[in-house]
């Protein structure tokens, strides 16, 4: 099971990668640190509620979105998906992209077909 500061990072890595942004863009736009958004994702370094309130902000939601929201929801009721998101975050984003890509290739119909 995902600790709470696990839960929150993968939260923002994923609204982050929604807008296409680099974790730079998003740590210029929270006034942060690059680094700090990856330690963040990670789950590696607990957020401050004010820090938390400036990169919701930045991303253009409210920070009680990072706490709750539908979609979310929804993923938490199918626990495999919602695990299987949570590993795939936790590597960097060339890793991500092989496992999509593998994954497309094995549950996509054939185009040979």
């Amino acid at each position: 099971m995902a600790t709470f500061t696990e839960l929150i990072g993968a939260k923002i890595r994923l609204h982050r990668i929604a807008k296409n942004w680099t974790q730079e863009q998003l740590a210029e736009l929270s006034n942060t640190t690059a680094s700090y958004i990856g330690q963040l994702e990670r789950g590696e370094k607990d957020i401050r509620i004010s820090t938390m309130e400036k990169v919701a902000l930045a991303l253009d939601m409210n920070i009680y979105e990072l706490f709750h929201d539908e979609q979310e929801a929804f993923l938490e009721k199918q626990k495999w998906v919602w695990e299987s998101i949570l590993l795939l975050l936790k590597h960097p984003e060339h890793k991500q992209h092989q496992a999509y890509r593998i994954l497309r290739e094995l549950l996509e119909p054939s185009k040979l077909d």
